[in-house]
């Protein structure tokens, strides 16, 4: 049973909590901190403080632990010593427009990756801080509310209180504040923009194969290449956190994600251009990778476990491979009256029919918006595919929650039919939004946010749905992408991994981002610039370990506003 965690109280007051930010020039006990400096930043004393927080509305640009009053503030006068400003590179504004294609040498390539060490040391991560005017977060999660569905915000609430994991994988717009102020070499690429490792996992190919590739980029933009690491990394500190994982666990596991990204980089680095661009990860592959650790596991419970794993991914593959239309028919629609429609299951699944009042729309109108939805997306699909679409009628939409960040924006599922009832396509059409990541890098070249979407996808991945297209919104400002709902695409459960499983899944997930930044960004200064030692590696796993930390602090933040009735939660849903 769902249940709603707090009401919505208009008068409530934020009281401090104890968990709120700190930001100090000492050293912390979880990570030793460099001698390098961020090139990039400059680091400000505060005093630790204790906060009141009345009803007063909230400013992104206030730290979390700045007094709120009941009237309305002036702007806040900026500190002393403020915090530079950097403002994106020639290589970053390069990367978001067309321009004339270069070739230089391989040798040229690699002294420009080794010149940035210079500028930007590989240990430069270390001794990670929050910034001294680093905006509350919880007011960051209330901005991005604003344009999303208010009957699914609790929703989207509930779903992040579940642990500090689920919060770090709605809470991409509060790293991406944070990203902002880090070291960067100034290489480029197209980032997936919310790595998490949870936004990996298997989905077919047009050929029919499993592959293992990124599977979200609702945030994708070109930028440094730091930012992806960075988020993929701090998720396997706070995932292995979760799960109760030893400290010696907790940082194997980090630094193999880390390593794994470098050396696949160093892989990729010695490739012939179009070998890259084939490259993928495939079912056997995955198998013969589970095969070789089990090879150098030691004792006996080793090798048992080991054991365990294989069957669970073999388990896993089978049950992806079962996850296509024809399932999801089963599970989301009924048969009435002959024909195949949507169930509703209010408020995760509701056709469009049971809404229609509530969206200022008639039936006739509904359809009429569907049919014409439908005819502009085709318009975005090659010729071949196009027409393949053409060949299937719609038969039912309804509005659907999906994930966690994402919950509150746009999403439904259409229903289409081909030759007859038992021949059903079902699509997935979610609303796209700009990029959390165009606070602070290079707008997007791309007018609409649910082409850049597209385009980052088919960029990225090794191969992409075949059904991947967009389209502009019936109402003002909004924009969708479409693609397949279930294409044999399955996930890991990151809840019930063991040490030895997420570390074969780190290094899976290590790999692939290497190959996905390859495709675009330059893997010759990329590699030449992280090197063949652990320097990178160390570095990185610091401000993983340190983030972790400031993350249980957002998340204690956020449960406050919640359990004081400034943000409305409803659990279980």
């Amino acid at each position: 049973m769902a249940k709603n965690s707090t009401a919505k109280n208009t008068t409530a007051k934020r009281p401090t909590t104890k968990n709120q930010t700190k930001t100090s020039t000492a050293k912390t006990s979880t990570a030793k901190t460099s001698t390098a400096k961020n090139p990039t930043a400059k680091k400000p004393t505060t005093k630790n403080s204790t906060a009141k927080r009345s009803a007063a509305k909230r400013s992104t640009t206030q730290a979390p632990t700045a007094k709120r009053s009941a009237a309305k503030k002036a702007p806040a006068k900026k500190p002393t010593t403020p915090r530079p400003t950097r403002t994106p590179s020639s290589a970053e504004h390069q990367a978001t427009a067309p321009r004339k294609a270069e070739h230089p040498y391989v040798a040229e390539r690699a002294a420009r990756g080794k010149a940035a060490r210079l500028q930007t040391p590989r240990a430069s991560h270390r001794g990670w801080e929050p910034a001294a005017d680093r905006p509350d977060p919880v007011a960051l999660i209330e901005e991005q509310n604003r344009t999303r569905v208010p009957d699914l915000v609790p929703v989207r609430h509930g779903r992040m209180m579940a642990s500090p994991f689920t919060f770090y994988r709605g809470a991409a717009k509060i790293m991406a504040t944070d990203l902002k102020d880090t070291p960067r070499a100034g290489l480029i690429v197209q980032l997936c923009g919310d790595a998490h490792l949870s936004n990996f996992g298997v989905f077919a190919s047009p050929e029919r194969n499993l592959l293992f590739d990124l599977n979200d980029f609702d945030e994708t933009l070109p930028g440094p290449f730091e930012y992806d690491v960075l988020r993929m990394t701090a998720s396997f500190t706070i995932a292995a956190r979760n799960n109760g994982f030893s400290a010696a666990d907790i940082r194997k596991v980090t630094l193999e994600a880390v390593r794994s990204y470098r050396e696949g980089m160093a892989q990729f680095a010695s490739m012939r251009t179009m070998d890259i661009w084939y490259a993928k990860m495939t079912e056997e592959e995955m198998l013969a990778a589970m095969d070789m650790a089990r090879a150098t596991q030691k004792g006996k419970l080793a090798r048992k476990t080991s054991k365990a794993l294989e069957k669970n991914v073999l388990k896993n593959a089978a049950k992806a491979r079962s996850r296509d239309s024809m399932q999801a028919l089963s599970k989301l629609a009924e048969l009435v009256d002959g024909q195949y429609r949507i169930i509703s299951q209010p408020p995760i699944v509701m056709p469009v029919r049971d809404v229609a009042q509530s969206l200022g729309l008639s039936p006739d109108e509904i359809q009429a918006a569907v049919l014409e939805q439908l005819r502009s997306y085709r318009e975005t699909l090659q010729d071949d595919r196009r027409r393949l679409l053409e060949r299937f009628e719609v038969v039912d939409v309804a509005h659907k929650v999906v994930g966690v960040g994402s919950v509150g924006n746009r999403a439904f599922i259409a229903l289409l039919q081909g030759r007859d009832e038992q021949d059903p396509l079902f699509l997935q059409v979610k609303e796209a939004t700009a990029s959390v990541l165009e606070d602070h890098l290079p707008k997007s070249i791309y007018e609409q946010p649910g082409e850049r979407v597209v385009q980052g996808q088919r960029m990225m991945q090794a191969a992409s749905d075949i059904f991947l297209g967009w389209t502009k919104g019936v109402q003002a400002d909004r924009y969708l992408y479409w693609r397949q709902l279930r294409d044999m695409k399955g996930s890991a459960i990151v809840e019930a991994m063991v040490p030895m499983g997420m570390n074969l899944y780190a290094h899976a997930c290590g790999w692939t981002l290497a190959r996905a930044h390859a495709r675009s960004g330059d893997p010759v200064a990329i590699a030449a610039y992280l090197g063949k030692s652990d320097k990178f590696d160390r570095a990185i796993t610091d401000f993983s370990n340190r983030y972790a930390d400031q993350n249980e602090k957002d998340y204690e933040a956020f449960l406050e506003a919640v359990h004081t009735g400034w943000l409305e939660a409803r659990e279980g849903v």
